[in-house]
């Protein structure tokens, strides 16, 4: 599984079995659409895997981070991934204004009916 730094800024992440080889088809425009429209794209980190599944799970997993997270995976910022996975909406159940008072008064009014 590697992230490659696109000439956009924008980060790519993919996976193979041979990186020297993707490396150089990413940078004569072989790769996939994504980095041929935006090279010179860079290698900014890798990791390795005994199965390609195994690398591919793992390259669908990152794809789907924020790029705060990736940029602390890629800086070895491992401490900073959980925090970074966090949901932050103002409807996430940590910060919405707490309603239990609410729902449990509401709930006694239904049973009183």
């Amino acid at each position: 599984m590697y992230i490659l730094l696109c000439s956009n800024g924008q980060y790519y992440t993919g996976s193979t079995n041979d990186l020297e080889r993707r490396m150089v088809q990413h940078n004569n425009g072989e790769g996939a659409n994504f980095t041929r429209k935006h090279l010179p794209v860079k290698l900014v980190y890798f990791e390795e895997f005994d199965r390609i599944d195994d690398a591919f799970y793992r390259e669908k997993q990152v794809q789907g981070w924020s790029r705060k997270k990736k940029e602390a995976l890629i800086n070895g910022e491992f401490n900073k991934l959980h925090s970074l996975s966090e949901c932050t909406n103002e409807t996430h159940f940590r910060n919405a204004p707490d309603n239990s008072s609410r729902l449990i008064s509401a709930s006694l009014d239904d049973h009183a009916r």
